[in-house]
């Protein structure tokens, strides 16, 4: 298998999520699921379908956690630097509207656009990954060609 690229953060957050749905939220949906038996005919019982249908969904992520925590390999940004890679902080400019913007290139399971957390699969990043300060890079988006220029590197 592959590994599964994380920033210590990443890896940290995931592991939690992991650790409260094993010791909070799985233990509450058993005991719901107890409770909704105790109500009888199973057919028709709507609680007790729906706490099957969290447990379900609970044990799903749990088992896509593990393989994830598996394989991941947890790199250090503040070790890093030079050319922009994974774990790199980056301030961006669109050369267009002058809007700037930062964001930090990170694996999927980390990502989150709102928070600056940029997947390193996405277009953007993958027109960043190797560029360094003061370069022009140009991203294909669902909108058109955007073209953006890096003002600064770091590594935190």
């Amino acid at each position: 298998m592959e590994k599964i690229p994380l920033t210590r953060a990443g890896f940290d957050k995931l592991d939690a999520e992991l650790k409260h749905l094993k010791t909070v939220e799985r233990p509450a949906i058993i005991r719901a699921i107890s409770e909704a038996r105790e109500h009888g005919d199973l057919s028709e019982n709507a609680e007790y379908h729906s706490a099957k249908e969290k447990q379900s969904f609970i044990e799903g992520r749990v088992k896509e956690l593990e393989g994830v925590i598996s394989l991941a390999d947890v790199i250090d940004p503040a070790k890093l630097s030079g050319t922009i890679k994974f774990g790199a902080t980056v301030e961006i400019v669109d050369e267009d509207t002058d809007e700037e913007k930062t964001y930090q290139i990170v694996g999927e399971y980390e990502a989150d656009i709102e928070n600056g957390k940029l997947n390193m699969k996405s277009p953007l990043s993958r027109a960043l990954i190797g560029k360094d300060e003061g370069d022009s890079v140009d991203v294909r988006t669902p909108g058109g060609v955007r073209s953006y220029e890096i003002l600064k590197i770091s590594y935190l």
